[in-house]
Parts: C-alpha cells; structure tokens; sequence
C-alpha cells in the first residue's frame, strides 16, 4: 500500500527518469564495471569515489568544466541531425576545419583583438557548416547515404588541414606541426586563473537555443516528426532535403565552433592533431546517442562523459586503477541501451501485431 501510494506521488517527469533506458544502461555499466574492479583486486567504492573527487573536487572541476566545453558542444552538434534520424559521422573534419579557419582568420584579419576573436569564432563557424552542408548535397543530388558521405569527406578534411599547418602556417624553426601562435588579445577570455573560457558559454548557449527551438518551435516540430516518422512527415509537407541540408549546415556549424573554441583557448595555436587526439567527437556521439538526442539529455549526458574522462584520471592516480576503465564504462553503457531499446522494439512489434490479430 505504502509502495502504491509513493509510486502515485511521483511527478511524471522521476516516473519518466526512473523508467529510462538511458539511466538503466548507466547503472547496469557502473555495475559491470565493479565487477571488473573486484575481479582485479580492487576497491569498486574507492575508485569510483575519486572518480567523482577528481571530477568535480576543487582540483578537478576546471577540468571537467574545459573538456565538457569540447563535448558538449561535439554533443549538440551531433544531436542536431540524430533529431531527424540523420547521422553525421564526419565531426572530426569540421572540427579541424572550423580550427584551422580561425587560426588563419586570428593571424591574417587585420582587426583589433576582440573583433578578431569574433570573426574568427564566425570562420570556424562557416568552415564547418559549408564543408558538412557538402555532405547533405552529396546525398540529395548524388544519392550518396549521409552517414558514408560524412564520414569520408572527414579524412580529406584532417588532410588538409594538417598541410596548411605543416607548411603554409607553419611556424618557423618550430619542430612540431603547429602554426604560429596568434597575436596578443586574441584569445577567448579565461574565468580567473582556471582553463575555462568564454567558449564554455558558447556552446551553453547553443545548447540553449537547441533545445528552445525543439521544443517551441514548427521547424523544432518537423524535425521531431522526421526523427519518428519519415514517412508521415514527407505526407505531411516535410521537404527532407531541404530539412537535411540546414541540420547538417548548422552540426557542421556547431562543429566548428568548437574548433574555433580550442584554437582559441591554449596554446592559442592550431597543433596538427590536438583537436582529434582526445576522441572527444566520438564521446559527443556517444553522448547524443544516450539521450536519444533530446537536448537536456544530451547535455547531461554530455557532462557526465567528461566527468568520467577526468575523474579517470585520479582514480589512476589514487588506486592504480588504468583509467581506459572509464572507456569501458562509456561503451558498457551504448551495449546496454542498445540492448534495451532492441527489446522496447520487439515489445512495440509484438503489441502491434497482437493489435492487428484482433
């Protein structure tokens, strides 16, 4: 009776959360993972304490607050097309793009620092949005699927800009491949002493303004319905290449913000490679896929990845416990939910056909 009565009080939205696939993926993964700890001899309770010590302690949440920038903003991007069931793989070559173009518009646009901080967070920007929308009309004129053209067109992306800053930018008599460091005051500004930057709140703001028009806006509504049904939403006037090419101008868009972003933090430099080598593109998508890529999930979800990227870190550091635990985590939890969504599926399919029986 007790039971009843406190499962009656619940607000839809604890029902909805307690019922989620996303969050019984999550717990089914901390679960393997302390199996995997007690199999080695170590303590499950210690290592996943200084997980969350070295994440969100006082020497680790600027940290987790500057590589969430990155993922955060790689989730959203993604997101953006996964809405309406499109899948852009090709996130690492807007990144760099979206780098590249605001180190060469940092170094050559004659303009005072912060108007040149500005034009060169709009050249990631444009960089990333043109070269994915070249994705989308791969698809629409050629037929190439989206998910193939994304993802190779990335390769040829990174090529590139690993050329121009291996020769043309290059800095002279450095060793590394790297472009010149870009001129005083252009640089995103930092809170106090820590590495977080204003491009923290860009990519909040983007975040923000993503989930605003998903939910309050027509265009927030066809992209929804696309996601559920495209059949139904080309019937209902759905202009699907037309719909395709802007998501996927706007996740290349957001992709090279992010770009920008990192050039614009330190080293306040393109670094051949930097901006691929932590894999958080992949993190986002993962992130995206988790909450099904509905914006406050794909946030939170986004957060809770780079808090398990660093906390890896210190539980390393504190139990001698290899941080790639934290990887394994992250891929437990997609097995999981995919698991989990393949059974809604059978149920749903059962039901209809048990319906249709009638």
């Amino acid at each position: 009776m007790a039971v009843q009565s406190l499962s009656e009080g619940r607000s839809p939205a604890l029902s909805r959360l307690l019922r989620s696939s996303a969050l019984h993926s999550v717990v089914a993964a901390v679960l393997v993972g302390a199996l995997f700890l007690v199999g080695t001899g170590a303590d499950p309770v210690a290592a996943y304490g200084s997980v969350i010590g070295g994440a969100l302690g006082p020497d680790g949440i600027g940290s987790t607050l500057t590589t969430g920038t990155s993922i955060l903003g790689l989730a959203v991007a993604l997101a953006l097309p996964m809405r309406a069931g499109l899948l852009n793989l090709g996130g690492d070559g807007q990144l760099v793009l979206g780098g590249i173009a605001a180190a060469a518009t940092g170094l050559y646009v004659p303009l005072p620092a912060p108007l040149a901080v500005a034009a060169a967070l709009l050249a990631g920007m444009v960089a990333g949005g043109a070269y994915a929308a070249l994705a989308a009309v791969c698809q629409n004129r050629f037929g190439v699927p989206l998910l193939v053209s994304s993802l190779l067109l990335g390769y040829p992306a990174m090529s590139f800009a690993s050329y121009l800053a291996r020769f043309p930018l290059k800095e002279d008599g450095s060793s590394l491949p790297q472009t010149r460091p870009l001129p005083d005051g252009v640089a995103l500004p930092a809170f106090g002493s820590s590495t977080v930057t204003v491009g923290l709140v860009l990519v909040v703001l983007a975040a923000a303004v993503f989930a605003f028009a998903d939910a309050r806006t027509a265009t927030g509504y066809e992209i929804r319905m696309t996601g559920l049904n495209p059949r139904f939403a080309a019937y209902a006037g759905v202009d699907r290449p037309r719909l395709t090419l802007r998501l996927m101008g706007l996740s290349g868009a957001v992709a090279g913000l992010v770009g920008a972003i990192g050039v614009l933090s330190f080293p306040y430099r393109f670094i051949d490679g930097s901006l691929t080598a932590a894999g958080h593109t992949w993190t986002g998508l993962t992130a995206a896929l988790l909450a099904s890529a509905a914006p406050l999930g794909t946030a939170v979800a986004a957060l809770f990845f780079a808090a398990l990227d660093v906390g890896g870190l210190a539980m390393e550091r504190a139990t001698e416990v290899p941080r790639e635990l934290t990887q394994v985590l992250q891929a437990v939890v997609i097995v999981f939910l995919a698991a989990r969504l393949r059974l809604t599926w059978r149920r749903a399919a059962k039901t209809a056909r048990g319906k249709g029986d009638l």
